[in-house]
């Protein structure tokens, strides 16, 4: 992911919310994307995967999942535009608190990846559901420490559970997507309990809705919000879960 300028300020989200410019832009790059897109299997990218065979029920409604899948802008977009998502922060995890900063984590050697913290309610997408959609349209799971144009450990597939049924649910399912041969390679995601999260710089937040119109987001991000929309249509929202509406004090 290219180095950012920290010029974007708070006020310079909640005016662009606040006026609405930034949602029309990205409204209008979704459907000019999606206009362009090849069907899911003819790209070789995206890819609309079998839902879990163990997605077992919970009374809970307030959960988190935390992943890892490359850049954490386009990470971010998607569970922003996923219903049932309540938050969706970029961060760091894997790593200690005293280099949780953007550009030491970016020389690859503290440890951490970039990853989401994803609030959710389980009564109207399920932890499995969630995972479905990681590896359907957010990420290549069979890519070695680096997704896409960005190299690296901290660009790893990496799943951090917060409990005992999130593990036992992505297990599951990484094993269910691993008999079913759908890569040519093996899934390289890694598994591994949550020990801390930390959340981003304000200037990584809501990154895709306040820089549609940046090249890479362009490239790289959008294909993921038009596939999204197109492949998970029970599951794709309009209104975005911003980090300005949901964590104003984290920009």
């Amino acid at each position: 992911m290219p180095s950012t300028s920290i010029a974007a300020t708070s006020n310079r989200r909640r005016n662009a919310f606040r006026l609405g410019g930034s949602v029309l832009v990205l409204a209008a790059g979704i459907a000019a994307v999606t206009a362009v897109s090849p069907p899911a299997e003819a790209a070789g990218e995206f890819w609309i995967l079998p839902a879990a065979e163990y997605d077992p029920p919970t009374e809970s409604t307030y959960e988190v999942a935390i992943l890892a899948g490359g850049c954490f802008w386009g990470v971010q977009a998607v569970y922003q535009f996923t219903e049932g998502v309540i938050s969706a922060v970029s961060g760091y995890s894997g790593g200690s608190a005293e280099d949780a900063e953007y550009y030491a984590v970016g020389s690859g050697r503290t440890g951490h990846a970039e990853a989401v913290e994803v609030v959710y309610d389980p009564q109207v997408i399920s932890y499995a559901e969630i995972l479905r959609i990681f590896f359907s349209v957010v990420h290549d799971p069979t890519q070695l420490d680096r997704q896409g144009p960005d190299f690296g450990p901290q660009y790893r597939s990496h799943i951090y559970f917060t409990t005992d049924e999130q593990r036992e649910v992505a297990e599951a399912y990484i094993a269910q997507l691993g008999e079913a041969e759908i890569w040519a390679d093996p899934i390289v995601t890694r598994l591994d309990p949550l020990e801390a999260f930390y959340p981003a710089e304000d200037y990584h937040q809501d990154y895709l809705l306040l820089h549609p119109g940046s090249a890479y987001i362009q490239i790289h991000d959008m294909p993921k919000l038009a596939n999204f929309s197109r492949l998970f249509p029970e599951h794709f929202r309009s209104d975005p879960a911003t980090v300005a509406e949901t964590h104003p004090d984290l920009v």
